[in-house]
């Protein structure tokens, strides 16, 4: 692993574990004294997590943890709710034993991280799987469009989310590769649908902050 991509993994765990709480300021002065890296290495890292819009970078005013509002957490939500189900039928026109292997396989991989108690693996194995899913749906439009999706929702769930929220108790996503392994279309959105809902209901949403983060101690083992 690059050191670049040591310090995107250790931003991101702490924004979703809620070390840093959403509207968090990230000086880069004290973030590259806590990495022991260059203010330009902070800096690009800073960039890609705001592509990703998990950090809002302002002119003058520097970084911080992105605050998503209560609209616009439930406005997301409700577009996933509305669009991905609709792609099942596209997607089983080229389901097949392969996809399913590869999609297990993810699947696999979000229980062990839940097992592990890994909150910001999890958060971003299961956005992977849905936007991965998505394109399978041979749409690249709106696979593009659900991918946006899925990262903003990481970042929703990062800073309103629960432990439940990516896990079983939304529904186990070898569920959904069942049906679709069985070709049960209307099932199978029906599955989405509510699993989609169980997510938007398990958030809880809050606006704490903490300007007083002591990066130092957070970030140096």
């Amino acid at each position: 692993m690059s050191n670049d991509e040591h310090i995107y993994q250790q931003i991101l765990k702490a924004i979703v574990e809620h070390q840093l709480p959403p509207g968090a300021r990230l000086p880069e002065d004290r973030l590259s004294e806590a990495f022991g890296v260059s203010r330009t290495g902070v800096r690009k890292v800073l960039q890609r997590l705001a592509l990703e819009h998990f950090v809002i970078i302002e002119k003058n005013k520097g970084a911080h943890v992105n605050r998503p509002s209560e609209a616009e957490a439930s406005e997301v939500l409700d577009s996933r709710i509305l669009i991905e189900p609709q792609l099942i039928p596209a997607l089983l026109n080229h389901w097949d034993l392969t996809q399913s292997k590869r999609f297990r396989s993810m699947a696999k991989e979000e229980k062990q991280a839940e097992a592990a108690n890994q909150l910001a693996k999890s958060i971003q194995l299961t956005a992977r799987f849905h936007y991965e899913l998505a394109n399978v749906s041979g749409n690249q439009v709106l696979a593009r469009f659900i991918e946006q999706l899925c990262y903003r929702s990481s970042l929703i769930l990062a800073a309103y989310g629960t432990r439940g929220s990516v896990g079983c108790e939304c529904g186990d996503h070898t569920q959904l590769l069942d049906l679709l392994d069985e070709k049960k279309s209307d099932q199978a959105q029906d599955w989405m649908r509510h699993h989609l809902q169980h997510i938007k209901s398990s958030l809880i949403l809050d606006s704490t902050t903490d300007d007083n983060i002591d990066f130092q101690q957070l970030f140096t083992h």
